[in-house]
């Protein structure tokens, strides 16, 4: 096994994924190996069907793969039990997921404190962390709004801002600006800035090459395997700042 295993937030070497079996299975993932640092943001980029979500999934424990290892602060994450895999999505993972996945009967406040509350944090703590998270993303006075009373804009930075609540080692995004507008989608790569700066890891999967470009590191997907990397200068301090600075 490499030593960037050890040295890695997260890793994955000879992933595969199947979905199906015999002559009709596919190969959603096919052999991916992977190392990212801590503080690096991560960009995949491919089409639709390439099999980026699905490696997403299986970088966080969402899925299991078919054959490979998932490694995560040093730790193998693959082959561990169903309640300590529970265990480290809700203190060391968190997802933002294009479909947002709120629940409904909470208000965005308490959407956004449930992954804190779930990581172990005090109620006091959690409220706190969640309400400067809206207020960051500009939402602070939909806080009481149930996601029903919601735009899907505001929906997917109340997605964004509960992934980041639990103060996770690695955030997971699966197209977290395909939703907003110009201007939510300035506030996500404004809070993304901040915490590149501030050490957070992400790994991003994006149609959007603008989001992508703000990455330190773009990789390009297809069929299932990581065909190209491509390493940006600036990485997200610089070219999100350009932006923004363009932007404003």
């Amino acid at each position: 096994m490499s030593n960037a295993v050890g040295t890695s937030v997260l890793c994955a070497r000879g992933l595969h994924k199947r979905h199906g079996e015999g002559e009709g299975s596919v190969r959603a993932v096919d052999g991916v190996d992977l190392d990212i640092g801590a503080g690096e943001t991560v960009a995949v980029m491919g089409p639709s069907g390439c099999g980026k979500s699905t490696l997403l999934h299986l970088l966080g424990g969402l899925d299991r793969p078919s054959g490979g290892e998932v490694w995560l602060n040093g730790r193998r994450i693959d082959d561990i039990s169903e309640k300590a895999l529970a265990r480290v999505r809700r203190t060391d993972v968190s997802y933002v997921f294009q479909s947002f996945h709120l629940m409904e009967e909470l208000t965005a406040v308490e959407n956004v404190e449930m992954s804190a509350l779930l990581a172990g944090r005090s109620p006091r703590t959690a409220r706190r962390r969640a309400e400067e998270l809206l207020d960051r993303l500009g939402i602070a006075d939909r806080s009481k709004s149930l996601p029903s009373a919601l735009s899907g804009g505001q929906r997917q930075r109340v997605a964004v801002a509960r992934a980041l609540c639990n103060e996770p080692l690695v955030v997971l995004a699966d197209e977290p600006t395909g939703n907003l507008d110009s201007t939510a989608t300035l506030d996500v790569l404004r809070l993304f800035k901040d915490l590149h700066e501030s050490g957070q890891t992400l790994v991003v999967v994006t149609h959007d090459a603008r989001i992508a470009a703000t990455a330190d590191r773009m990789f390009s997907m297809r069929d299932g395997v990581l065909v190209d990397e491509t390493r940006l200068t600036g990485g997200t301090t610089g070219q999100l700042g350009a932006l923004i600075g363009l932007e404003d």
